[in-house]
């Protein structure tokens, strides 16, 4: 098992949607149980950072003419960058 900050973004995901189901079944210890929140909980904090990250680079993306010009996203404004 991968340590979660070496885990792509998606990877995070697919095994917290997996820990959920797993949690929600409740046929688990508690000890196992524990086991697996901390899991995803520390899956949950590393995926956290690695959004933090990309809304940072886009950030640095939006950068125009010297001035930070973040805006926020919208999927369905049909603008081009």
């Amino acid at each position: 098992m991968k340590k979660p900050e070496n885990q792509s973004f998606e990877e995070s995901i697919t095994e917290l949607e997996d820990i959920v189901a797993q949690l929600e079944q409740g046929e688990l210890s508690l000890e196992d149980s524990m086991k697996l929140f901390e899991r995803g909980l520390a899956l949950s904090q590393a995926s956290q950072k690695k959004l933090d990250t990309a809304e940072q680079k886009i950030q640095i993306l939006l950068n125009k003419n010297g001035e930070q010009q973040l805006a926020p996203f919208n999927p369905s404004d049909d603008t081009e960058i």
